[in-house]
């Protein structure tokens, strides 16, 4: 197999390091290995965002595939292969000449082949006594062999992320929706709440959806869409409990009314331990739980709590509560204010709480008592982490654009 010593183009063709890397490389594969070449081929195709590479340039290596004799490439085979530019494209399928000159730069630039380029520039093949090529000068496939595991790998997780893409589409569809119809019913039938700039939110993060989006940028819009839709139902949800308190208030009050004919003692139990005291204990307002937002979403909008994890990072809650314990110490919040927020909020929405003071440290002159008054505001169930996290994450992608 003829690899091992670097070579420079022929002409005006400039040689880089990054050229002189890859044919030092080839010289290093490892002895016996083998790939079916079509194999490789599909693995690049499916790579070739990655690669940098158009459909062109895949039809341009198909050609040159095609010349090597054998279905498999070997590492104890002749891997160099010398069609001239006539024969590349007719099987090219027609490509123009210029064309195929750039797509060709392309192979190379890609580390895909190597050009082994003669003294004047042809293409051809010296043949031994015995009609064996002794020496060939063209495109040297190598790299190809070479990089197989890699191409492979590279494809699964062009594959993976089609997949993850085609799924975040559909989730965030299916959230578009459900926000889209719940502010419109919200409006039609009148339901209390400032549905005018919840209807604005929704218009500005439709707006934002690029014609072509990342995977990035649909599961960035998916989050906020997602705050949004939890912030529309806790809306409905509040009117709901509103309505419900009212109805059985009403009921009491006719009830009270009804039972004032019959017997006035049957009102006025003698102890607070007996029936009717509980019964009065039991129709008090109990309060919600500050709903848990996921882990990925709570660093995307507050990634500063991240250096304070071990390592410099954050993978879990469990790690999240302990950097939330040294960033309160820090910012210097009182261990009774923690442990309040945390008795009412839960563990895991007080770390969090703590996550966005810090982001916004600069602009809250006392963290202790700002966090001791979302805890009061946590404990009349009137506190929600979704517009915190939202205003973040929206702050975050706007700096990004701006950045862009």
């Amino acid at each position: 197999m003829q690899i091992g010593s670097v070579t420079t183009p022929f002409g005006r063709r400039p040689v880089t390091l990054a050229l002189v890397k890859r044919q030092i490389e080839t010289s290093k594969i490892k002895p016996g290995k083998t790939a079916d070449k079509w194999k490789v081929f599909r693995d690049a195709s499916e790579a070739r965002e990655l690669l940098g590479l158009q459909d062109r340039s895949l039809a341009v290596l198909d050609a040159l595939l095609s010349f090597h004799p054998d279905t498999e490439l070997r590492q104890d085979a002749q891997l160099i292969v010398f069609p001239s530019n006539t024969q590349l494209t007719l099987r090219a399928h027609g490509i123009a000449g210029a064309t195929l000159r750039r797509h060709l730069a392309l192979l190379v630039e890609a580390g895909l082949i190597v050009r082994k380029d003669s003294a004047n520039g042809k293409r051809y093949a010296r043949k031994d006594k015995a009609g064996a090529i002794d020496s060939a000068f063209g495109f040297d496939l190598s790299p190809l062999l070479m990089r197989t595991d890699e191409l492979a790998m590279m494809a699964q997780q062009v594959v993976a992320d089609r997949f993850a893409l085609r799924r975040a589409k559909e989730n965030l569809t299916i959230c578009r929706r459900d926000v889209r119809k719940l502010i419109s019913a919200a409006i039609e039938e009148g339901a209390s709440g400032n549905w005018g700039n919840i209807e604005e939110t929704y218009i500005g993060l439709v707006g934002r959806i690029p014609r072509v989006p990342t995977l990035s940028d649909v599961n960035s819009i998916l989050d906020e869409m997602e705050l949004l839709l939890q912030e529309a139902v806790n809306i409905l949800e509040m009117q709901q409990k509103d309505e419900n308190n009212s109805t059985n208030g009403d009921q009491s009050e006719r009830h009270i009314q009804n039972s004032n004919t019959e017997s006035i003692n049957e009102l006025e139990p003698s102890s607070e331990n007996e029936q009717g005291a509980k019964a009065v204990d039991d129709d008090r307002p109990k309060r919600e739980p500050v709903r848990n937002f996921p882990l990925g979403m709570v660093m995307r909008a507050c990634p500063e709590i991240a250096i304070y994890g071990p390592g410099g990072t954050i993978g879990s809650w469990r790690e999240m509560m302990g950097a939330a314990v040294v960033v309160r110490s820090m910012l210097g919040v009182s261990p009774s204010a923690y442990q309040e927020a945390c008795e009412v909020m839960g563990p895991e929405s007080a770390a969090t709480a703590i996550a966005c003071i810090l982001e916004r440290a600069g602009h809250i002159n006392s963290p202790g008592g700002y966090l001791r008054d979302l805890t009061r505001k946590a404990a009349r169930g009137e506190f929600s982490l979704g517009p915190a996290l939202m205003a973040l994450l929206r702050v975050d992608g706007d700096s990004n654009r701006r950045t862009g």
